[in-house]
């Protein structure tokens, strides 16, 4: 089973990065204050910490300010109660860093400064660095740092769109964590607002995006026929998924849950809503596709040129219970199912003819191969399949190591790729650099780039909120067979959160 450590490990060696010691990160060659493009982290919580040294080790970027709406470490949950503390103290080469508060698991905005202004402490004569401001609210933090030149936004994904959108009408550069955002019109605006200001945007799941070259080298050869499926799996998801709303309670201390909820209805604070488990809420999270098909998927939809589905159907799990001894079915339009798998249909475009994506997730793979069978072998906890008219291209979840399939064959049958492979992921973050700095144009990661992954995620959603099949028209970007399934497409703002206010 893939856990967290292991695809952050997977993605750190395509990223190019791992947990190093400070001095290892550490550039040669020092940048000057006045050339640095200051950059406001917003979201501390553990994803932001582990993401923030990614950062700090460009020699172009100083961090100058952190925001989140939890000031203290309180409630965070993790892969292990010390590993994210070790880590960070591999970072700062100081094992002894926030002694005490082993069994704690980091996160929040004074932890977040400390570290920040720990590690810059060291390039300090004096050995002290007191230069990184904190704030709570995002939008004082745009009122009160103009001078910042960007942003990069580590929050839940409700927040993704209202923030980043705030950002770029501010003229502020934008890194943002996946997804867009999770609603597609908001995405839509996402995009939209990125074009019409012209900031530099990165979308941070292409670091990870695996090659097409040698897949689409077979399927353009005619090695598989004529493509038909494209099949993707994976285990998440890896946090509860509840099946009952929780029950309210007291908000932690340094909090601020108004803040955290944001542009969604107000409700009682519970700790289940929050965190690591926000996932699995249609109002906060994207699901397991938002979380992990971006690795997957976007370099299937560049290669294979997928615009927008004409439809999507999906098939999910359901919960039973008792009440005064008459079973029932528990329906529910809040919290994601435990496992499911949604096909998408695509239709033809240049010389590539109609296609279908399935994804599946919670444990749910498709049909072992014929192939893999006769070898006794089975399909992996997670990957990628391609199945066209002749064969199969069977690879990882994020295209590594593709195996053609023939018929009367088995992977270990068939000759290895032949395509000359080279780095799986473009240098985006020096490109977002240059185009920062007016030297480059967009790189690839841009916002502009990710309609189509975008687009498919937000209709996974939709599609399982509802448990329709769903007939939708790109054009309009409207549903069209299931009248009420379009209000899942939009979200209801809170007073003072419409990014269009």
């Amino acid at each position: 089973m893939l856990n967290r450590r292991d695809f952050l490990e997977a993605a750190s060696a395509t990223a190019a990065f791992t947990i190093l010691p400070r001095h290892v990160l550490a550039k040669s060659g020092a940048v000057p204050p006045s050339d640095k493009i200051t950059v406001a982290h917003i979201g501390t919580g553990t994803e932001g910490l582990r993401e923030m040294p990614r950062l700090m080790a460009s020699p172009e970027i100083q961090i100058v300010a952190v925001c989140d709406p939890s000031q203290h470490a309180i409630g965070y949950r993790d892969w292990g109660k010390d590993d994210l503390l070790n880590e960070l103290r591999t970072v700062l080469e100081k094992p002894d860093w926030m002694k005490g508060t082993e069994g704690i698991v980091p996160g929040g905005r004074d932890l977040a400064k400390n570290f920040v202004e720990t590690y810059y402490a060291a390039d300090q004569p004096s050995g002290t660095y007191k230069g990184c401001a904190s704030y709570a609210d995002f939008r004082e933090l745009l009122d009160k740092e103009k001078d910042i030149d960007a942003v990069k936004i580590m929050t839940p994904d409700h927040l993704h769109g209202v923030i980043s959108i705030a950002c770029m009408k501010k003229g502020k550069h934008v890194i943002l964590h996946k997804p867009i955002a999770n609603r597609l019109q908001e995405a839509k605006l996402v995009i939209e607002t990125a074009r019409q200001t012209g900031v530099a945007t990165h979308f941070m799941p292409w670091e990870a995006n695996g090659s097409m070259d040698q897949i689409m080298a077979w399927i353009n050869g005619g090695a598989i026929g004529t493509l038909r499926e494209i099949h993707n799996w994976t285990n998440r998801p890896v946090w509860p998924q509840y099946t009952n709303l929780p029950t309210a309670a007291p908000v932690p201390d340094g909090f601020d849950w108004d803040l955290w909820l944001g542009p969604e209805a107000e409700r009682p604070y519970s700790p289940d809503y929050t965190h690591m488990v926000f996932r699995g809420w249609y109002d906060f999270g994207g699901g397991s596709m938002a979380d992990m098909g971006h690795y997957s998927l976007w370099a299937v939809f560049n290669a294979l040129d997928l615009k927008s589905p004409t439809s999507i159907e999906p098939a999910k799990t359901h919960v039973c219970g008792f009440n005064n001894g008459i079973a029932f079915q528990v329906q529910n339009d809040y919290s994601f199912p435990t496992a499911s798998s949604v096909r998408f249909k695509y239709p033809a475009s240049g010389t590539r003819g109609p296609v279908d994506l399935v994804w599946y997730d919670g444990g749910m793979r498709p049909p072992t191969p014929e192939e893999l069978e006769a070898a006794n072998e089975e399909l992996p906890v997670e990957g990628m399949m391609f199945t066209g008219t002749k064969g199969k291209i069977l690879s990882g979840f994020m295209l590594e190591d593709p195996q053609l399939i023939l018929p009367g064959g088995t992977p270990k049958d068939q000759p290895p790729p032949t395509y000359a492979r080279g780095k799986q992921v473009a240098p985006s973050m020096r490109q977002w650099i240059a185009a920062v700095r007016g030297s480059g144009s967009q790189p690839p990661s841009s916002f502009l780039n990710a309609w189509p992954i975008t687009e498919a995620v937000n209709l996974y959603a939709v599609a399982l909120r509802t448990g329709k099949k769903l007939i939708y028209d790109g054009q309009s970007q409207k549903i069209t067979n299931l009248a009420d399934a379009n209000k899942y497409l939009a979200r209801e703002y809170r007073k003072g959160w419409d990014p269009q206010a």
